[in-house]
């Protein structure tokens, strides 16, 4: 299955796909707020066993392309964490330095939240990002993802969203207790 937006086209990664891919997600200064590859194997194996998961879940990361030229800009999506399990589904994008500035994530993330809300039916939403991840930051927040503490361990914030919540972070069903015990207060 494809999805089209505006400007993007959003496939499942290729095989074919992975070096363009190692080409930002192995790149330490493109992916400084999270994971990184250290090697084009090591890229692999993540899409592949993110890939397992779509056949398991019916949702994973996508491989983001450019409508105008079909160049891989980014991978992102639904997901549920097969590396650091346990925090539900989530949304999470990377995209390559070229991309950054461009409105992608944003794009991205209303497919993502259009699909959690109707056809997935989701009730909640996670995601992460680094507080110096600015950029990130704002991409959820303009989803209507609502930050709701900060992960010492991940070094992240911990961002949340409701099914069909607004902006305004109305009250959802988050199950606060499971992650009360992960939670700190956030850095200054």
């Amino acid at each position: 299955m494809e999805i089209e937006t505006a400007r993007l086209l959003l496939r499942r990664p290729r095989l074919a796909d992975v070096p363009d891919l190692f080409g930002f997600l192995g790149d330490a200064v493109a992916m400084r707020h999270t994971h990184v590859d250290l090697s084009v194997r090591q890229c692999r194996c993540r899409i592949a066993v993110h890939e397992r998961r779509r056949r398991r879940d019916g949702y994973a990361p996508w491989a983001v392309l450019t409508k105008s030229d079909r160049r891989i800009v980014g991978w992102g999506g639904l997901y549920q964490d097969p590396f650091t399990p346990g925090w539900g589904v989530e949304i999470g994008y990377s995209f390559h330095p070229d991309a950054w500035g461009r409105g992608y994530a944003s794009e991205l993330a209303s497919i993502c939240t259009g699909l959690a809300d109707g056809a997935l039916a989701i009730p909640d939403l996670r995601a992460f990002a680094s507080p110096a991840n600015l950029g990130s930051r704002r991409v959820l927040e303009k989803a209507g993802f609502v930050r709701i503490g900060f992960v010492p361990a991940m070094a992240r914030y911990l961002y949340r969203r409701a099914q069909g919540e607004s902006k305004t972070g109305e009250p959802g069903q988050w199950p606060l207790a499971v992650v009360s015990s992960a939670l700190a207060p956030a850095p200054e």
